[in-house]
């Protein structure tokens, strides 16, 4: 079980449960005109607290059988972010795909590069990971700021990447080489 962390003496980074369906949902409904642009098209659903349950339920099975790591960014009650590694690989490979965002009053205050920082220390001291990749639409130079102020480098470009916002778009990809130990060590 990975412990919680505070990022500020007001915002915590915890995994999520299946309680926080509410606050995800108002987060990202409060939230949407400043993520559209970032996130795939979502459906209706995906803004009410039934589709937020539906979601944490399949995420949290995951979580379970060690594939991903579901964090939130709560200051008190309320949802402001999130952190995710999805695609956790064991073996020699070692690695995971990291994504995260901000709710739009967020933005600002250093807590995507405190969560990035985070869960990275999370997934090289408790994960056992060698690396964690991150990727970004080539017109999103905040995030790519956050990538690179917490030592991410951009190892590529690739084109029609991400389906994102209605579209094929291309995408900046990076990674972070967490440290040289042998996988599992």
């Amino acid at each position: 079980m990975i412990s919680p962390r505070q990022l500020t003496p007001e915002v915590q980074l915890r995994i999520a449960s299946l309680d926080d369906a509410p606050a995800l949902a108002d987060a990202y409904t409060r939230s949407w005109d400043h993520l559209s642009p970032w996130e795939p098209a979502r459906p209706e659903k995906w803004f009410t607290v039934a589709g937020q349950e539906e979601r944490l339920t399949a995420q949290l099975e995951r979580y379970k059988n060690s594939q991903v790591v579901p964090w939130l960014l709560a200051d008190g009650d309320r949802i402001i972010g999130a952190a995710t590694l999805s695609d956790l690989v064991p073996g020699p490979f070692r690695s995971a795909s990291l994504g995260y965002w901000l709710a739009a009053e967020a933005v600002g205050r250093g807590l995507a590069t405190r969560a990035v920082e985070t869960v990275a220390e999370i997934a090289d001291t408790e994960l056992k990971l060698h690396r964690i990749e991150a990727s970004t639409l080539t017109n999103n130079a905040a995030s790519q700021r956050v990538l690179q102020r917490t030592g991410f480098t951009q190892i590529g470009h690739a084109p029609t990447y991400l389906h994102i916002a209605g579209t094929w778009q291309d995408c900046n990809l990076y990674q972070r080489i967490l440290n040289e130990r042998a996988p599992g060590a």
